[in-house]
């Protein structure tokens, strides 16, 4: 295999090589170009253009590079830092720490970012419940314990607030290791999610992985593999649980059509890459559990256009065991989180995993909440007092269920001036069966929303009762 060569094209990510000497090296593995830069410039090979020459994706910025710079093959994957000594450190897709904090160790282990799926045969399901204290979730689409769940959502819904507050959530629940990835996100949110972590302490058991949007797409397209392959070191290796988060996925698809059209490949539906359905599975079928450590991975996913019917969100969706679906028209009217009760699902609703009584519960205020749905039309043009009263006393649970399910966060605590609240599920379905019944019947609206337990809205509404005798 030829070892050292030279660059011959440049056009932007993409970098031409050319080696004159012995058979080319293999497709996706690692090139490393000497220029006059402090750091090397790392290639990923994507094409053999002819019997002397390929084409690379540059892993980052190519902006000063010329021809005639000379190139060595490395002949393998590109290899990025794993292991306990990436703990506490905010990383890019080349695992180089960018938290300015000292170097990683020179006998820090390293690992080549493609890997192989665990054989089907190796791979363990989980019928565990992953609790997360919001009760829209734990009620409705509840998490797994080694399954994948993602949050579907358009531009400003919520999507990033409520990954941020699982984590919270998960903070005193999971003493596990965690891995985040920030796929093409702003480089303000990154800050702060290392701010807050290392307030609240759990930044030692987390690994931080970035590629921004300022970065060239080679750099987005990998990262999900860079993350992926520290996850995998800890469940294969230190046989350790693995919360595995990323935000936003949908970024990495987009940078693999920008990579796909600077490669000169044709593009296919809605401008997207030929090789959108190979490339999910190949990231999330790496997202597996073995026996003895598993990998729980929570996914914030862009839906462009709010159209749930894109085909990367389709891709994306058809991998999960629960998917989280927000609504813009539930974030206008104020329930936060502005989760759609009844297009999110989970294959963990069943009788047989989460018990009869819990859904028994769910599929009750389901049916409440999709009643409430059909007849909005109607009181839209003619008011309530024309409804049934069978269908006005549905009306009335449905808004109180509507309420209840609402619940503040503790990461917009700073915004909102009011305390997160974490709910325990059997709370959250004591509330929940409560209301149904038609306990909360008399009660103002008011008293449910943004509120935690039912306990805490029975006080809030008696708060309310004696203030108005008073008066």
């Amino acid at each position: 295999m030829a070892t050292e060569g030279v660059v011959i094209a440049v056009r932007g990510a993409v970098v031409d090589v050319r080696f004159d000497a012995g058979p080319l090296p293999p497709l996706h593995t690692g090139l490393i170009v000497h220029w006059d830069r402090p750091e090397p410039l790392v290639l990923e090979i994507h094409g053999h253009a002819d019997t002397e020459t390929v084409r690379a994706i540059a892993l980052r910025a190519t902006a000063g590079l010329a021809r005639g710079a000379g190139v060595t093959a490395t002949g393998q994957p590109i290899q990025v830092p794993v292991g306990p000594a990436v703990l506490g450190r905010l990383l890019d897709v080349l695992g180089n720490a960018g938290d300015d904090g000292p170097a990683l160790p020179a006998d820090v282990p390293r690992r080549g970012i493609h890997h192989a799926p665990p054989a089907l045969r190796d791979a363990t399901g989980s019928a565990a419940v992953f609790e997360t204290g919001i009760k829209v979730i734990d009620l409705l689409a509840p998490l797994a314990q080694g399954g994948k769940a993602a949050m579907f959502g358009g531009a400003g819904v919520g999507k990033t607030v409520l990954v941020m507050e699982l984590i919270h959530a998960m903070v005193e629940k999971y003493r596990g290791t965690s891995v985040f990835a920030g796929i093409g996100e702003r480089s303000r949110e990154g800050h702060e999610l290392l701010t807050e972590m290392r307030g609240s302490g759990v930044l030692e058991r987390t690994v931080l992985v970035y590629g921004q949007m300022n970065e060239p797409p080679g750099a987005r397209w990998r990262l999900p593999q860079t993350a992926l392959t520290i996850a995998e070191y800890f469940r294969d290796e230190k046989r350790q649980n693995v919360l595995l988060l990323m935000d936003n996925i949908f970024r990495f698809v987009q940078a693999g059509a920008e990579v796909s059209s600077l490669l000169g490949r044709l593009p296919s539906r809605v401008g997207y890459q030929p090789t959108l359905a190979t490339e999910v599975a190949a990231l999330e079928e790496r997202i597996a559990s073995v026996a003895g450590a598993s990998v729980t991975a929570i996914q914030a996913v862009y839906v462009p256009a709010d159209d749930f019917t894109d085909p990367a969100v389709t891709a994306i969706s058809s991998h999960m065991d629960s998917t989280i679906m927000l609504s813009r028209g539930l974030a206008a009217e104020g329930f936060y989180p502005a989760v759609d009760p009844l297009a999110s699902s989970s294959v963990l609703l069943d009788p047989l995993v989460v018990g009869a009584e819990h859904y028994r519960i769910a599929e009750q205020a389901r049916e409440v909440l999709a009643r409430f749905a059909e007849l909005r039309d109607v009181i839209a043009l003619l008011g309530v007092e024309e409804l049934g009263a069978a269908d006005r006393l549905v009306v009335k649970r449905a808004r109180r269920l509507q309420r209840f399910l609402s619940q503040p966060f503790a990461v917009t605590e700073a915004f909102t001036g009011q305390p997160g609240r974490s709910v325990p599920r059997a709370d959250t379905l004591a509330g929940c069966a409560a209301i149904l019944s038609g306990e909360a019947d008399d009660w103002a609206e008011s008293s449910l929303y943004m509120v935690g337990t039912l306990d805490e809205a029975r006080a809030k509404e008696d708060a309310a009762t004696k203030k108005g005798q008073a008066a």
